[in-house]
């Protein structure tokens, strides 16, 4: 948008031929177009960038959502960034082999030179409209009368061009101004981790140590600002894994595990896997306790939530498994996660040699060092989510259904079908790692707890301020709380996401101990406390029963969390194509207002009658201030004698 906001004379759209009015028959240009969500696609989008008639959008979301699906990502996400390139397996390279978002019209990727904004607000929808009906719609097929209803969009983003641009332009700011005027903002945020066995967290891992290691990534994206649900796309996976994990820390025997397992969390996958890429930078460059040298191998949760069937897909790369040895550890991954699927509702099944991998954080791995990995999904080829990286990926997208009339408590609690179906999936999850650590027992004790998914579902999906997070986090982020859950990634740190899954895996995975307030937030003054082994946190706890207040505990965990910033910021390669190069505009204010406007006419003539006043104004002013002795002379006094 243009610094002063940009204006517009407001039409509504609801199916296509309403844009004839809009590009060429309507009289009054330019147009603030509001658009049915269910029109928000590349062909219209495409036909509005081409022309000036238009100053802005306003597009109301469909509901339901569009039954066609909708993804404004890429047919190929991260293309470019992950494992395959002109170098490695080519035939596969630009996702010649799968289209893997084949419903992907790419909006997020094009450059529109006026203001769109999302209503999510039905009532700001219909108050539009009403101003619309009662001024602007057209009269037997002429122009409506004046004054039309207008709108105003406020979104002027100070950033131009590309990152090089911003980044240099912010740069020579910082270095030459003593009152920088920084334009954009990297993304960046954290990463989560945490071990089975816990590990010197300051230190270096042993090269022969070696550890699984699990993935997720918990960001999403949608064509909006801050509007990134990700049902599908991200909390389905990131909540198996958390559950997978609560349920190996309750198995007997972890401690005598010959393998520790790493579960891990990666933050700004969407853009170009932010996260993945820095924390195998950080293990290339000695700046992680582990090294790639450790890692036995990979695992990865990838959209898990839409399965056809009882059917999961385990991806490899056919790449890799060329090499002899990475084939026989690849075939060995494969035999226990088959095998740990026997009896369970869930039947794993490899998607086929030829098939490469899905858009996976394990692909950055792969790009450093030749490791043994699968990636867990519910599709064989294309993705199953139609609504991947949009604002459809909301809970209805992963069939989450409650009954009505239930309180918010009993909504946390309650249990749904999909919360049962994840929660089988982390169940032969958590069971294939214990076998693939060298785990010897019966695996039929280690159960995901379905209670524990839908509360997560809940809190991760519908609303964060519920009484389980509420209890589970220190209390001087309560403020975190928000009520409708979003996953973008942004570029102030840590995002509530990366909290919350922060504090969850904590409460699943950690242990209550007895300790003070005092001894909680400074464990270091007590002797027994391994600080370099444990986090410590001094959360808020459960409301007392009988009272208003809260009883509070002390949780130590092996949960850590690490930057994920891309290394091109790190580096100053700001055009990199190795890294990801995301940046975010920075903004003053976003806001909308709509009113009346007159006609050009009258207009003209309210200003040259305002400008004829100001003239006559002046040559009165003028010739009251020449006759002022005249005009204002004090008259003498008749008996006044003089001498």
């Amino acid at each position: 948008a243009s610094i002063s906001g940009d204006t517009g004379v407001i039409h509504v759209v609801e199916k296509e031929e309403d844009l004839n009015w809009v590009l060429a028959d309507g009289p009054h240009p330019p147009y603030m177009i509001l658009l049915d969500g269910n029109l928000f696609n590349r062909r219209v989008m495409l036909q509005l960038k081409g022309t000036s008639r238009v100053s802005g959008l306003a597009v109301a979301a469909a509901d339901p959502s569009p039954p066609q699906g909708f993804s404004p990502g890429l047919q190929c996400p991260n293309d470019g960034f992950g494992v395959y390139s002109e170098d490695y397996g080519p035939q596969f390279a630009h996702c010649n082999k799968t289209v893997w978002n084949p419903v992907g019209s790419g909006l997020s990727y094009e450059d529109f030179d006026f203001p769109i904004f999302l209503l999510e607000d039905a009532n700001e929808t219909q108050v539009i409209k009403q101003c619309y009906q009662d001024h602007n719609v057209p009269r037997d097929g002429s122009g409506p009368e004046y004054p039309l209803c207008a709108m105003q969009l406020f979104s002027h983003m100070h950033a131009v061009t590309s990152t090089v641009t911003c980044m240099r332009r912010s740069s020579l700011q910082s270095t030459f101004s003593i009152n920088p005027e920084v334009v954009c903002d990297p993304l960046l945020d954290y990463n989560v981790w945490s071990t089975l066995q816990p590990i010197n967290s300051s230190g270096k891992v042993d090269p022969e140590k070696e550890v699984i290691l699990v993935a997720t990534r918990i960001d999403s994206h949608s064509f909006f600002w801050n509007i990134a649900p990700g049902a599908e796309s991200a909390v389905s996976s990131f909540v198996t894994h958390l559950a997978a994990a609560e349920a190996l820390h309750k198995a007997s025997d972890v401690h005598l595990l010959q393998r520790n397992i790493m579960f891990t969390f990666f933050q700004g996958e969407t853009f170009d896997y932010i996260g993945s890429s820095r924390m195998v930078y950080d293990m290339e460059k000695d700046k992680f306790p582990l090294r790639l040298g450790n890692i036995h191998s990979f695992v990865e949760l990838n959209q898990v939530a839409l399965r056809n069937g009882s059917v999961l897909w385990m991806h490899t790369d056919p790449v890799s498994r060329m090499n002899e040895s990475v084939e026989g550890q690849v075939r060995n991954l494969l035999d226990i996660l088959s095998n740990s699927s026997v009896g369970a509702t869930v039947t794993l099944q490899e998607a086929g040699f030829s098939q490469p991998l899905p858009p996976s954080s394990f692909q950055r791995f792969l790009r450093a060092r030749h490791i043994p990995g699968v990636v867990l999904t519910d599709h064989r080829t294309a993705f199953q989510n139609r609504y991947y990286q949009s604002m459809y990926d909301t809970p209805e997208n992963i069939r989450m259904q409650y009954p009505e009339g239930l309180t918010p408590e009993e909504t946390l609690e309650y249990v749904t079908d999909t919360a049962k179906s994840l929660a089988e999936v982390a169940t032969v999850v958590a069971r294939a790692l214990y076998r693939l650590a060298g785990g010897a027992n019966n695996t039929s004790a280690i159960q995901a707890d379905p209670k524990t998914v839908s509360r997560m579902l809940y809190g991760f999906l519908i609303k964060m301020n519920n009484s389980w997070f509420q209890s589970i986090i220190k209390p001087d982020i309560k403020g975190i709380l928000g009520d409708v859950p979003q996953h973008y990634v942004a570029v102030s740190s840590p995002v509530n996401t990366t909290y919350l899954v922060q504090y969850v895996l904590a409460n699943l995975t950690g242990t209550v101990v007895n300790l003070t307030k005092e001894e909680c937030l400074n464990p270091e003054k007590t002797p027994s406390s391994e600080t370099e082994m444990y986090e410590y946190a001094w959360v808020q706890g459960s409301l007392d029963p009988n009272s208003t207040s809260r009883v509070p505990y002390c949780v130590r965990s092996t949960v850590h969390l690490s930057k994920a910033l891309s290394p091109a910021f790190e580096l100053r390669q700001w055009g990199s194509t190795e890294y990801s190069t995301w940046t975010e505009s920075r903004w003053k204010e976003i806001r909308a207002r709509i009113f009346l406007v007159a006609s050009k006419e009258l207009e003209i003539i309210t200003l040259v009658v305002g400008i004829a006043i100001l003239i006559f104004s002046l040559l009165a002013t003028y010739f009251i201030n020449a006759k002022a002795d005249v005009l204002f002379s004090i008259p003498r006094d008749p008996g006044a004698v003089a001498y």
